[in-house]
């Protein structure tokens, strides 16, 4: 099903990038990271859910209102009250949402920003719906850069054209004693599909990789079973990672998009800590 809707106005698209973190979506090309917003990242511990369960009838009346209406509509998975009074999310197949009034008249497909804490709630609520466990990840689909002892862990989802994670890979470089996974998910088009399988093809996939990155030497040619590569972009889809770079730490926290380093030292403390 495809539902047309207006495209956002200029002034909530802007309003998104002031509160987004730097991140390569699909479909954009790859540019320059500006300095990056001083904005707090969403974790799995903070990220805002919806308020509560929909009253009963509320709930069966959306129900019943959408699906006679719009019967192109996937299966609505739940309703519950949004962190805006009067509005209620469906929750789609999936991960979708949108948001309707108690009595099915009007659906919107859109985001919901708090401007006071300056968060996007509507994409916390989706990453808490699509979180991927740390301990789940498949480690044979990705290679690891290991720095110090190592003994500090995340995973990172890369694309080898994107801008941000050109500036994050050389910041990156000033952190000490990390084992970081780096999982190529190539979604700024064919060419950013060909250097991942070049890089996961070469002989040292970490040297490919930084040299590319922070040092700008292309990648040789290299070929072999490049099939882990399309198994990341299938994992991304699945847990909706639509932008990079993407970073997951140990405990389960996911931050879309690049941020400062002493960020990124919080969140690895935290992790550790909460793992210890």
């Amino acid at each position: 099903m495809n539902i047309r809707f207006p495209r956002p106005q200029a002034a909530l698209a802007a309003l998104a990038m002031a509160v987004l973190l730097p991140a390569c979506g699909k479909g954009e090309p790859p540019a320059a990271a500006p300095a990056p917003v001083s904005t707090p990242a969403p974790t799995a511990a903070s990220a805002a859910p919806a308020t509560g369960s929909a009253p009963a009838n509320a709930e069966a009346t959306i129900r019943k209102v959408l699906a006679e209406r719009l019967p192109q509509l996937p299966t609505i998975e739940e309703v519950t009250a949004s962190p805006l009074p009067g509005l209620y999310e469906v929750r789609l197949a999936g991960a979708e949402i949108v948001y309707a009034d108690a009595q099915g008249n009007f659906l919107l497909q859109g985001q919901i920003f708090d401007t006071q804490q300056r968060r996007n709630l509507t994409e916390d609520r989706i990453n808490k719906l699509t979180a991927l466990d740390f301990k789940e990840l498949p480690l044979k689909d990705a290679f690891k850069l290991v720095r110090g002892d190592g003994k500090r862990q995340m995973a990172v989802f890369v694309d080898p054209n994107c801008g941000y994670c050109k500036r994050f890979e050389r910041d990156m470089e000033k952190i000490d004693n990390v084992t970081i996974y780096l999982y190529l998910y190539p979604i700024l088009g064919s060419d950013s599909v060909a250097k991942s399988q070049h890089i996961w093809c070469a002989k040292d996939r970490a040297k490919t990789w930084s040299d590319w990155m922070v040092r700008n030497q292309p990648i040789p040619s290299a070929e072999c079973d490049a099939a882990p590569v399309a198994r990341n972009v299938a994992l991304g889809r699945k847990h909706k990672i639509t932008g990079t770079p993407t970073l997951l730490f140990t405990d389960g926290t996911r931050v879309p998009g690049a941020m400062p380093l002493d960020e990124v030292e919080k969140l690895l403390a935290t992790a550790s800590a909460r793992k210890s």
